[in-house]
């Protein structure tokens, strides 16, 4: 049996091609969730969370080894990102936002082998973010999406375009939270050469 990739399997989620805002209509899925606040570059609290979700990413990973759905590739990391005031994002004051960060799971993946793997990676680790992990549906549906090559302090202004140009030209505004999925792994990857995926849940105007 092929070992499960998502990055393979949902291809226009994970690994799209176009580097313009398009719509795409994401179906239900499925993560480990870990929430926080301040800056990604510089809190503990984020540092701990990602370590956090690894540690049971990876756990899960060997456990699915023994089922009968097998293996499967540990999915890229994920961020939802907010802010009580939406400025902070254009102003730069990163201690001031909020995000939760995300794992994609596969769809046997269930609550009870999470928490079971979250007391196993407690146990390990010793690391108590681990507790706080959460399982989390999302349905994000249509969503304007877009791969971004470049620093993620390159982002605002294709962020600018999407909420000034892109979604006022389709009659669309923000329905869910800014989505970003990374591609690269920053430790090595050139900063103008890093690819994330940029998502943004949209509805009609009209609604």
């Amino acid at each position: 049996m092929a070992t499960y990739d998502v990055k393979r399997e949902q291809k226009e989620f994970y690994a799209p091609k176009n580097t313009a805002w398009a719509i795409v209509d994401v179906p239900e899925q499925r993560f480990i969730a870990i929430d926080g606040t301040g800056n990604p570059n510089t809190a503990p609290a984020y540092a701990s969370a990602v370590e956090a979700l690894y540690a049971v990413a990876y756990t899960l990973k060997f456990a699915g080894k023994r089922t009968e759905n097998g293996d499967f590739v540990v999915a890229p990391l994920e961020g939802l990102w907010w802010a009580d005031r939406p400025e902070v994002f254009t102003s730069g004051a990163k201690d001031a936002w909020n995000w939760t960060m995300l794992i994609n799971m596969p769809s046997w993946i269930t609550k009870e082998m999470i928490e079971d793997a979250q007391q196993t990676a407690l146990a390990k680790k010793k690391l108590p973010t681990i507790s706080r992990l959460r399982h989390l549906t999302l349905h994000e549906g249509p969503s304007a999406q877009v791969l971004h090559i470049g620093s993620y302090d390159d982002e605002a202004p294709v962020l600018h375009e999407l909420h000034h140009t892109y979604l006022a030209a389709n009659d669309l505004r923000p329905s869910g939270l800014h989505h970003e999925i990374y591609l690269s792994d920053p430790r090595k990857t050139a900063p103008e050469k890093l690819k994330t995926i940029l998502r943004q849940p949209v509805e009609d105007l009209v609604r």
